[in-house]
């Protein structure tokens, strides 16, 4: 495919994306049904997708109007290309620009550059104060890809030397000690051995962080209360000199691959249906907004409703309450979210405290995307020897 082939496609699969088909479906029906499209041209394809869907509102304004023409047309002109080299209705290529789409378009407002619903731009203003801005603008574009190096199969240098020589250049990380970033050869990470050996897992570098800010040491009892893909759980394990890790989630389907990933990585997790404890640590990384991580997951701040982030909120409450029983006297309860939002953070923390005696915080961080990884939030709360 050529690249404007490869723009025309984006086009008609933003529509898709815009009359509320989810784009991990829009793409994987796409790559389908396109058996001419090898995986350099699908990987193309969605880059595209996903530049726009981060830049969602600003590339409508700058492209004057919503349809998926006009908000590629929008990011082309934000990222300051030529739209004619596109638009030439040559082969697969998009259709030559009419007069109206050469005039369609004006400046955006604060709102519109910060590619945020109103009512979001605000709800971030109230939360990160002078770094709402640079918060918002980062989330426009693509994130790192960051690896953990499991220390279970070696070691920082280790995990570099093996990773170059298949082509894939890294640099660790300040977040984490175990925080690679990956410079080059992103692509190729999957099919590494580093890899499919468990010497290194993808794992954003905040979310490594938050692992390192729990009190963590072998032969304790650990519950990772909402494991989902279970990368936490395992790095738990790596800090713990294997494990045990108990891996919980009340959608046991999101654990399904997480054996075949302990297995790899040397790690004992033992999946529970239904954790009773007492446990020294609970880890509650709970569902939320996923405002710190809207790089990755891009959709989500278009279709994130008020209502649904006070839900998201009861629920957050709801596990931590649940959770709290699991934790023995003088044990731990760490909470977290992939979220920037003070409601879901630090506001969250304080209720329980005001509402659960005999809790006090040791520790309480954010993270956020300017750091260099996702954005994130944690804290440890020690339960009182009762």
């Amino acid at each position: 495919m050529t690249p404007a082939a490869r723009a025309q496609a984006a086009i008609e699969l933003l529509d898709q994306i815009a009359a509320g088909k989810p784009a991990e479906q829009a793409l994987t029906s796409w790559g389908r049904a396109s058996r001419y499209a090898g995986s350099k041209d699908r990987a193309a394809v969605r880059d595209l997708v996903f530049d726009v869907l981060r830049c969602w509102r600003s590339s409508a304004v700058a492209g004057g109007g919503e349809s998926g023409r006009a908000r590629l047309l929008g990011a082309l002109r934000l990222r300051g290309e030529d739209p004619d080299t596109v638009f030439t209705g040559l082969g697969h290529a998009p259709s030559p620009l009419s007069t109206e789409e050469q005039a369609a378009g004006r400046p955006l407002d604060v709102n519109e550059a910060m590619d945020l619903p109103d009512w979001l731009a605000e709800r971030f203003r109230k939360s990160l104060d002078d770094r709402a801005e640079s918060t918002a603008e980062a989330l426009r574009h693509r994130a790192d890809v960051f690896l953990r190096v499991n220390l279970l199969r070696g070691d920082l240098g280790a995990a570099i030397a093996q990773l170059a020589g298949e082509g894939i250049a890294a640099e660790p990380h300040e977040l984490s000690p175990t925080a690679l970033r990956v410079t080059e050869g992103a692509r190729k990470v999957n099919r590494s051995h580093a890899y499919t050996q468990g010497l290194v897992e993808l794992q954003d570098a905040a979310s490594q962080a938050v692992v390192d800010l729990m009190p963590l040491s072998a032969g304790q009892s650990v519950l990772d209360f909402c494991a989902g893909g279970g990368g936490k759980a395992l790095a738990m394990a790596a800090r713990m000199q294997g494990g045990p890790v108990f891996a919980h989630d009340a959608a046991p389907r999101r654990m399904v691959d997480l054996p075949a990933r302990a297995a790899r990585a040397g790690a004992d997790i033992r999946l529970v249906h239904d954790p009773r404890g007492p446990f020294d640590l609970v880890l509650c990384d709970v569902p939320c907004s996923g405002s710190g991580s809207w790089r990755r997951a891009p959709e989500g701040k278009w279709r994130l409703t008020e209502d649904r982030l006070a839900e998201l909120c009861r629920i957050q409450a709801e596990i931590m309450d649940q959770a709290s029983q699991m934790v023995a006297p003088g044990g731990v309860l760490g909470f977290a979210t992939c979220s920037v939002l003070h409601e879901e953070n630090a506001d969250q923390v304080s209720a329980f405290l005001d509402r659960t005696p005999g809790w006090k915080i040791e520790a309480q961080r954010q993270w956020l995307p300017s750091d260099g990884g996702d954005g994130f939030f944690a804290a440890v709360l020690r339960r009182g020897d009762d």
